[in-house]
């Protein structure tokens, strides 16, 4: 089935084999329209990306990404059996039932965190079916009790959840993003091999790391990909 998106968001069907991601970018460097949803079908994994045209400095605009996060969230919270837990981890990694699933990426020029980018990428893939056994490294949602979400039908609630969330943020900025995350967090409190303790988030969603010689705060735009 082809999904069918909100007001404000249009679909874009990449060829098979093409990465949404990488063509969302080449599209926005051409000056698409925000709210571009590409996306691939007829894959063992869900690939997809939404363009945006921030207008806001690009260490603000990053915020995209762990909105999109609990975009995700809520969308396969509305479509999986209720005992499926699905968590975020602060790099853009997905865990269902503790085991990573998926992830987010995140794309933007320029990419100064000071400047207001012409535009920002948000990329979302999901394991969908795997041939092998679940282990902790991986899993994919056929695993974890999910066989019968349709997957347009995911992308559908994905957009769907996460444009409500850029409402919220647009409205009450970054507040109830940190709140609703924090309540969806893996890793908090764990060590982080080589780079510290991962305590929390401070205001601006930069993940705050302690170890032996004090406190730093990683913010999110080092999580920018460059793509080519």
């Amino acid at each position: 089935m082809t999904p069918v998106f909100p007001p404000l968001l249009s679909g874009h069907e990449v060829p098979t084999g093409d990465c949404p991601f990488a063509h969302a970018v080449t599209m926005a460097r051409e000056g698409c329209d925000a709210g571009n949803v590409t996306y691939a079908r007829g894959q063992d994994t869900l690939r997809a990306a939404i363009v945006f045209a921030p207008e806001v400095t690009l260490a603000r605009a990053a915020m995209m990404m762990p909105v999109c996060g609990i975009g995700f969230q809520n969308a396969l919270g509305a479509l999986a059996p209720p005992e499926v837990a699905v968590h975020l981890q602060w790099n853009g990694t997905i865990r269902i039932n503790g085991a990573p699933a998926g992830r987010l990426r995140m794309a933007a020029e320029p990419a100064d965190p000071a400047q207001v980018p012409d535009w920002l990428v948000v990329g979302l893939e999901v394991s969908i079916f795997a041939p092998e056994e679940r282990t902790h490294e991986r899993t994919a949602l056929m695993l974890e009790g999910c066989g019968d979400v349709e997957p347009a039908h995911l992308l559908e609630a994905w957009a769907r959840h996460s444009l409500l969330w850029i409402n919220r943020w647009e409205e009450d900025g970054n507040p109830p993003i940190v709140r609703e995350w924090r309540g969806l967090a893996h890793g908090i409190g764990e060590a982080i091999e080589g780079r510290g303790t991962f305590s929390g988030l401070d205001e601006d969603f930069s993940m705050v790391l302690r170890d032996d010689t004090g406190t730093k705060l990683v913010p999110l735009t080092d999580l920018l990909e460059t793509v080519t």
